[in-house]
């Protein structure tokens, strides 16, 4: 079963900035509850084919993977993707215009892949969790942008 989860927030701070600190590794433990650490495997900035280590914790384990940067839009679209472990993933977020004015941004967080073996029967739980999730870590990005301005 794949799993297959998006969430979105809009967020009173135009997207060059939102863009900015969320495509930023280093600002990943600031916002992402689940994320303890981030460590580049290749010289910053952000690019193509950038790798970064996460150490995070998920529905009570500790899991270390490496993403690497596939496609990189500054200001619109970033894509990583790892290929570790038993439930390889990929994350995208996105940046757009919101408003009348275009001073806010509408992002959207998608994380998809298809869970093997053990993971793959918990794949529904998975999803939910991601959810949840997601929808906090939005928030608190949203509420620490929001406090910027």
């Amino acid at each position: 079963m794949k799993v297959d989860v998006l969430t979105e927030t809009v967020i009173a701070v135009s997207c060059d900035r939102v863009a900015a600190y969320a495509a930023d590794p280093a600002h990943a433990p600031e916002w992402y509850a689940n994320i303890d650490s981030v460590a580049w495997q290749t010289p910053p900035p952000v690019a193509i084919g950038s790798r970064i280590a996460f150490t995070a914790r998920f529905l009570g384990r500790r899991l270390t993977y490496t993403y690497e940067i596939t496609v990189y839009e500054p200001g619109r679209r970033l894509v990583m993707r790892t290929s570790e472990g038993p439930f390889p993933m990929e994350t995208t977020y996105t940046w757009e215009p919101h408003g009348e004015a275009g001073d806010r941004t509408r992002m959207t967080l998608r994380n998809r892949g298809e869970p093997s073996g053990f993971a793959a029967l918990a794949a529904p739980a998975m999803a939910s969790a991601m959810r949840r999730a997601q929808s906090k870590d939005l928030a608190r990005l949203k509420a620490l942008l929001d406090r910027q301005v």
